[in-house]
Parts: C-alpha cells; sequence; structure tokens
C-alpha cells in the first residue's frame, strides 16, 4: 500500500476529527465511532495479498462474500440469498442478491466473483493463500501455470448466478465461503490500477465500510458505506483501526475512554486486569494452535532426532500454567481438540507420557545420536513474535533447550510480528514461533499446512508423499467417519516426523467495552463491526423512533 502525498495533508484535518469522535456524541462534527485496536501492522487489504487475521479484521468489514459470519460466529448469507448443489456434492448454484452494489454505484454480479477466484490463483497474484481454495476444479492447475484461469470451476450462468465445480466434496464449503480469499474484488477497479486498487483513493468495495484514511504503523479509519444494501442497520457510522502491539498502549487507551476494543491482553494479568477494567477481559475456547516450525531444509534440522529433541525439551505444563493465559491447554497434537468433523481417537506424539526427566534424558541422546556434544555443539536461532503472550514464553523455551546441557546454545530473538511471517513464508528461519487460527471448522484447515503443495504456509516446506496422499484420500471421502480416521492417519505420520512441535491450544482474548452490544463470541474469534453499536447509541435510535 502506498501512501499517497496528499493523504500526509489530510492527516491533522482527519486527526481532529477523530479526536472529536470520542463516543459519538457532542460536537457538530462528532459521529458515532467504534474504536478497535489490532495487535500488528496492516500490510496489506487486497483479501488476494492478505494471510493475517489482524488485516481480516478490517478487510472484513468492508468487503462480505457469497456468504458471511454472523455476529456469534454462525454462517448466514451474505451476496449469495440461496444456493443448492448436485447430488455428488461437487457443483454448487449461487443465486446472489441484486440489490448488492460497489461504493461507487457500479452493480456487483456474478462475474465479480468468477474474475476474483481466477485473479487469487493467477501466478501473477502469487498469493499466499490460493492453496486454501484448491477444492475448486482446475484451482492447483492454473495456480501453476499449466491451465488458464478460464479453465477454473468458476462460471457466471447469468449476472446474479454463480456456479462452482470442485474437484472433491467439501463439506465445509459454506462456512470456508466466509473467508476473504473468496471475496469478490472489483474488476474494473483492480484492472484500472493494479496493486494500487486499495490505496484509499482508488478502493471500491461492497461491505459496510469503506476505507478513508491509512497510514502504516498508526490507524486506518473506515466510514460507512451508503451503498451498502443493509446500510440502514449499521450503527457506527466510522470505525477506526490502531495498530497497538503493546499491551501497556491498549492499557492506556483504555483509561481514557479513547479504545472501545482490543483483540488481544496480556493473560498473565488477568486477574489484574479484571479489577482495573471490570467487564472488558473476554476469553472463549477457540480454534488456535500455537506451533513451533523448524526449517527442515537446512541443517541440522533436516535431522528428525534434533526436531524431536527440541520439541522433547519444552515444558509446556509450566508454560501453560506459569506464564500463557488461563484456560490454554498443551498441545501434543495440532488440530485443536473442538474442531468438528473429527469425530475419530485423535493421534498425539508418543512421548507425552514422558515425565520431564524422561523427555530430557530421551532429548540428549538424540542429539548424541545426531553427532551433537560437547565436541559438537548444537546451535540455532529460534524468531519469535512481538506481541500477546511471546516475548514471555521465549525466555522459557530458551531456558528449556539449554537444560540439555551446556553444549546446548539458543539464542532467541523477537521479531516484528508481521516480519516474522514474512520470513516465515520466505524459509528465512532456523526454529520460529507461529500460530493458526481456524478459516473454517474442518481439519483439513489445520492438516493442509504441511501439504507439500500448500507453498509459502507450509513454513518449513515438510514434504511426505505418503501424507499428502493421505489428506486427498480423507478430502475424497464422503463418509465423514471415515473421513476422520484418514485424517487422523495422516496427522499421526506428522507428528512422527515433527516438522513442527505444537505448543498449546490457546483461548481467544479480547477487551471489550462492556457498553459495546452485538459482541458474540464464538471459536473462530470473528467479530464484524456492522453487528456491533453502543448501548448509549442503541437507547438514541429507540427515540428518535418513538
Amino acid at each position: 500500500m502506498s501512501l499517497k502525498p496528499f493523504l500526509a495533508a489530510a492527516v491533522l484535518g482527519l486527526s481532529a476529527t477523530l479526536a472529536a469522535c470520542g463516543n459519538g456524541g457532542g460536537g457538530e462534527e462528532d459521529v458515532p465511532t467504534l474504536r478497535r485496536g489490532i495487535s500488528a501492522k496492516v500490510g496489506v487489504l487486497d483479501p488476494h495479498r492478505s494471510s493475517a487475521a489482524w488485516e481480516n479484521v478490517v478487510i472484513g468489514d468492508m468487503i462480505v462474500g457469497l456468504m458471511q459470519t454472523g455476529p456469534n460466529g454462525e454462517v448466514i448469507p451474505g451476496v449469495a440469498t440461496s444456493w443448492e448443489t448436485d447430488p455428488a456434492g461437487l457443483v454448487w448454484t449461487f443465486t446472489l442478491r441484486e440489490d448488492a452494489v460497489w461504493s461507487d454505484g457500479t452493480a456487483l454480479t456474478a462475474n465479480d466473483f468468477v474474475y476474483a477466484l481466477r485473479r487469487i490463483q493467477a501466478p501473477a497474484t502469487d498469493s499466499q493463500y490460493s492453496s486454501l481454495l484448491f477444492i475448486i476444479k482446475n484451482a492447483e492447475e492454473v495456480k501453476n501455470g499449466e491451465l488458464p484461469g478460464e479453465e477454473l470451476g468458476a462460471r457466471a450462468i447469468d449476472d446474479y448466478t454463480l456456479e462452482i465445480t470442485l474437484k472433491e466434496p467439501a463439506p465445509y464449503l459454506l462456512e470456508l465461503l466466509t473467508h476473504y480469499t473468496t471475496y469478490p474484488v472489483p474488476e474494473h477497479v483492480v484492472e484500472a490500477y493494479g496493486d494500487d486498487w486499495t490505496d484509499v483513493e482508488n478502493i471500491v468495495v461492497n461491505g459496510p465500510y469503506v476505507l478513508k484514511f491509512w497510514q502504516t504503523g498508526n490507524q486506518i479509519v473506515a466510514d460507512k458505506n451508503p451503498l451498502f444494501w443493509d446500510a440502514d442497520e449499521v450503527c457506527f457510522e466510522r470505525v477506526v483501526y490502531l495498530e497497538l502491539e503493546d499491551p501497556t498502549a491498549v492499557e492506556r487507551r483504555i483509561e481514557p475512554a479513547e479504545l472501545d476494543i482490543n483483540n488481544d491482553y496480556d493473560g498473565g494479568r488477568e486477574a489484574e486486569l479484571k479489577a482495573r477494567f471490570p467487564g472488558w477481559p473476554r476469553t472463549s475456547p477457540g480454534l488456535l494452535t500455537t506451533y513451533y516450525s523448524f526449517n527442515s531444509t537446512i541443517e541440522p534440522f533436516n535431522d528428525v532426532r534434533v526436531r524431536t529433541a527440541l520439541a522433547m525439551a519444552l515444558d509446556r505444563e509450566f508454560m501453560v500454567e506459569n506464564v500463557l493465559s488461563p484456560g490454554y491447554i498443551p498441545a501434543y497434537s495440532f488440530v485443536p481438540p473442538r474442531m468438528a468433523n473429527y469425530e475419530t481417537e485423535r493421534p498425539e506424539v508418543d512421548w507425552k507420557s514422558l515425565d520431564r526427566t524422561e523427555r530430557l534424558d530421551q532429548a540428549r541422546t538424540l542429539l548424541q545420536e545426531a553427532g551433537f556434544g560437547p565436541d559438537n555443539p548444537l546451535e540455532f536461532e529460534f524468531i519469535f513474535r512481538s506481541t500477546g503472550d511471546n516475548p514471555k514464553v521465549a525466555p522459557v523455551a530458551q531456558a528449556n533447550w539449554n537444560e540439555l546441557g551446556d553444549w546446548v546454545n539458543a539464542q532467541i530473538l523477537r521479531q516484528d510480528t508481521q516480519v516474522l511471517y514474512s520470513r516465515l513464508q520466505e524459509t528465512d528461519f532456523e526454529m520460529a514461533d507461529g500460530g493458526w487460527i481456524a478459516d473454517y471448522n474442518d481439519p483439513l484447515n489445520f492438516l493442509y499446512l504441511l501439504d507439500s503443495r500448500t507453498g509459502q504456509q507450509n513454513y518449513g516446506n515438510y514434504n511426505n508423499s505418503e501424507y499428502d496422499a493421505l489428506l486427498r484420500q480423507a478430502s475424497n471421502e464422503r463418509d465423514l467417519v471415515r473421513r476422520a480416521e484418514i485424517f487422523a492417519q495422516a496427522e499421526a505420520l506428522m507428528l512422527s516426523e515433527t516438522p513442527i512441535t505444537p505448543m498449546w491450544f490457546a483461548v481467544n482474548k479480547n477487551m471489550v467495552d462492556p457498553n459495546i452490544t452485538g459482541w458474540g463470541e464464538n471459536a473462530k474469534d470473528i467479530h464484524r463491526s456492522r453487528w456491533m453499536c453502543r448501548a448509549d447509541l442503541e437507547v438514541t435510535a429507540e427515540e428518535a423512533a418513538e
């Protein structure tokens, strides 16, 4: 995103307006404003180039897909009003609403969805998330340049009828269609401005809010879109997104009533925060796994013995009980325990039953078998995210590894979260922290991350043809019980080779002003601004109606 020169001149004027917004009342320039803190810097707002949950907070407020996420995380119609599928579950036909338009007044049609689905698979787009949609017929072949985009299994039957053909059944398809990778983009704008189409002066969207200001490292501002089909039901006239990576900065904003929501908090201080900000800290069970990745393409991490030893040395129980937020669970498998479509005996690492001493003893033996010891020290770098609980956990991990012996030298390096994920996607690391929150409620959404076809999100380039084949076999299985069993086989195989080491299953953590209404807890931790209001604004609206 390039910030054009005229925006710099607008900063002071807009900032003054925002400062006046307060709680949405009092002055002639006041507008009802929702102020949302997000835990990292926003790099892109193009749904085909983003791969970050915090960017989804903004993107999902501006663009609506065929389906959308409701207040409590439920899947509800978006641009689609109805749909049907053939008996094989491969051909899906969607009827679109005819009152959906782009924010410049251009009609939104089925062709915009076809264009978007082709664009995310186009080799030139180089989307990090394109593999999420490889279930669409010929998507992988288009991505690899083997077929033209016209061969993708998506076509417009007419302006308001869209057909999507899959290569395998997908019981999670409707939920997947709430994800930003499936959102429409305005062909007439993208073709005119290229990568600059999301700049403030160019952007055109179809959702409840339109981008008005963007200063990286500071804030993003979006105003209500008067052409959104449900604009009359949208409470806040403006949403301000503040990039707040420092938890203390969040608290400083809350005290003078300058913040309504933040998408994280210091879980280790939960009791203190509850006393200081009554009603604000919110936790709920999530579909989120924190895991560490090994770069298995380089020495010594191309040796499964080294990877397994370092995984065994990590004291997850201590981290969960003494450092992390209440409610976290030590993880010895990758797929979170609440995941749907996974009703089977789930695999875990085979060393889970060992106590701490036994784990360390076996880990030392594995490292020695791999050739490391006093005469050949093991030295490596572990990079970790600058946000959330991660900076507090990293020194514990370092101490755990150093317990293996004075010949193990683990160096830790804090990284800006956006920078860390860029390094992960470029496989520019030795060992790295990271996390994954479900895009849709199905085990494939986690297990596909280790598929060799996945690309940039297979951070350590794990490559096992047997694992890949099991995922494909499960994906083509219509019996959900048998499908789950095959997924479990794949996960067990992957865990035995330790391309990653699961660390903990997290809870969703948010700070929410008790006066905010319409906030619904849900496992995916998706909270669209369009569903929210403030208690005093609702009263005012009711009074006006009377």
